[in-house]
């Protein structure tokens, strides 16, 4: 199947507060396509309809847990609707999701009929500041529609970026971009964009970061790709940054190397030795050392 450019949108926006209805979530959306008419995904920084900086510190977990629903709710249906209603891929950032006796932050991810497609579970939470349970499955999804294959891509959320070895893994699965959904309020934003870009550099990833705005966040959502060149990169206020998705430039880069160079995909020959890693008590197979050899979950 020929794998298409998507034309992607990162929408940096303050988050909304918790309890709101989706109102104001789906009339800028609106706005935004009718802005720029041709993205065909639109994404929005973590927790952005689940916010509660507005509320005194000792409240937030609270509420943020009360206020968090499991994956079969209305509140879900209905922004399965806002992606189907303009007939596009939606990331609206992550959630609160109840599951059983655990509390996660949770990525969603929309196809243009509105199918909850794939949801991941932010496997680091920022520690000790964030009340949520870390999920444990990495999670790759085709985006694959009535108008062909965009290629793959992995769900990422804020901290996770800080973590190697989840970029590592999903490129490993697959993903042709990964997809880092963010909500950095604090004083290092400059180093996640260094992060985004090696990310990327390493992998041979795009990398699509998307941080909330100012006042409450620090901006500077950023697109690069993978050859770690920055593709758009927006200030500290509201933006939406309109990029190409284009995973047969991953194919290529791959193939002919970072800037024609460097294969770090094609490091290792079926007769190499294992590489013990201690830390993880286990090893780097040679046999198994190359992208889209594992499966993932969905």
């Amino acid at each position: 199947m020929d794998r298409g450019v998507l034309v992607i949108g990162l929408a940096q926006r303050a988050p909304l507060p918790v309890g709101r209805s989706l109102g104001a979530f789906r009339d800028d959306v609106a706005r935004t396509l009718g802005a720029h008419p041709e993205i065909e995904m639109l994404v929005y920084p973590e927790m952005h309809l689940h916010d509660a900086g507005h509320l005194p510190e000792a409240e937030r977990a609270e509420v943020l847990e009360a206020a968090a629903v499991a994956l079969d709710d209305p509140f879900v249906t209905e922004l399965g609707s806002v992606a189907a209603e303009h007939g596009i891929w939606l990331v609206p950032g992550s959630i609160g999701e109840r599951a059983g006796d655990g509390y996660f932050n949770t990525e969603l991810l929309f196809d243009p009929e509105g199918t909850l497609r794939a949801h991941y579970r932010k496997m680091f939470p920022w520690r000790p500041f964030e009340p949520h349970r870390p999920g444990t499955d990495f999670v790759v999804a085709e985006l694959e529609d009535g108008g062909g294959c965009h290629g793959s891509i992995g769900l990422s959320n804020c901290y996770d970026a800080w973590f190697p070895e989840h970029s590592r893994q999903l490129a490993w699965l697959g993903a042709d971009a990964i997809v880092n959904v963010v909500k950095t309020t604090s004083q290092d934003r400059e180093q996640e964009l260094v992060l985004a870009r090696a990310n990327a550099i390493v992998n041979q990833v795009y990398v699509f970061s998307v941080n909330c705005a100012e006042p409450v966040g620090r901006g500077r959502s950023i697109a690069v790709d993978p050859e770690g060149w920055v593709i758009g990169e927006a200030g500290l206020g509201e933006d939406t940054l309109v990029v190409r998705f284009d995973p047969d430039r991953v194919i290529g880069v791959r193939r002919d190397g970072t800037s024609g160079t460097n294969r770090p995909w094609a490091q290792f020959l079926p007769g190499d030795d294992p590489v013990p890693l201690p830390m993880y008590e286990g090893r780097i197979d040679p046999g198994r050392w190359a992208p889209g050899s594992g499966s993932a979950s969905h």
